[in-house]
């Protein structure tokens, strides 16, 4: 049996990054060391105090320890690794383009009275959930050892136990809208037309591959030579005189 060390450093890159911000985020806030209000999403502040981070701190609190907080981050270690590494394995570039398209997404629907939210980690986390119930439909999951459900089901399940658990329903809905966009674009629109409207920017890919982050099959961007910008003569050159 490997280490937890192994274990971790074993865990694809985005997955990988996404958990460990939020697992700290969270113990930050739970040692009162950061507080919630400076990392919620604000509009009138993001916009009139140009504090721009909220934009994506938001998205890597999922509530004080909690027995919903564990819930979440083993929805992250166990449903976002395996799609990083199945549906999307050597397809870092696309994997970080979902995850960034979901972030765009709920950050414009949030826009939205109704829709208002001060942290979207628990939307992004039901994304990934619905993303990975449509990739593996037909898997068998024993829920507690008290239900067996096939994972088609399981992002509506997990709302259930939202309302059982006393949290709002809206959030973890939220996130199986935006889930269900992203997969109709990326997946099901192109398998029956043919086109493809959420094809991975080029931008994202030079991002995986100058940082080196993962792999990236077909990549349009190559990564940098291993020795680019490096060695002992960096620099310009001049030309000595005879």
């Amino acid at each position: 049996m490997s280490s937890p060390a192994e274990y971790y450093n074993s865990l694809p890159p985005i997955s990988k990054a996404y958990g460990t911000l939020c697992f700290f985020t969270t113990v930050l806030v739970q040692l009162q060391i950061l507080s919630p209000k400076f990392i919620a999403l604000y509009y009138p502040w993001v916009f009139k105090k140009f504090e721009i981070w909220r934009l994506f701190t938001n998205f890597f609190f999922l509530g004080p320890f909690s027995i919903n907080f564990g819930i979440r981050l083993l929805m992250i270690a166990r449903y976002g690794v395996q799609l990083e590494k199945g549906a999307f394995e050597k397809r870092t570039a696309d994997f970080l383009w979902m995850m960034i398209f979901g972030a765009i997404s709920l950050l414009v629907v949030s826009a939205i009275p109704l829709f208002e939210f001060s942290f979207l980690g628990i939307p992004m986390v039901s994304m990934l959930l619905y993303v990975w119930s449509r990739e593996y439909p037909n898997s068998q999951i024993n829920m507690y050892g008290l239900v067996q459900l096939r994972s088609f089901y399981l992002p509506w399940a997990m709302l259930g136990l939202d309302v059982i658990f006393g949290s709002p329903l809206l959030p973890g809905l939220l996130g199986i809208m935006v889930g269900h966009l992203y997969y109709f674009l990326a997946v099901l629109h192109p398998l029956a037309t043919g086109k493809n409207y959420l094809k991975t920017p080029k931008w994202v890919h030079s991002i995986v591959a100058r940082f080196r982050i993962g792999a990236q099959a077909n990549s349009p961007v190559r990564p940098p030579a291993a020795n680019a910008g490096t060695g002992a003569f960096r620099g310009r050159s001049y030309r000595l005189n005879q």
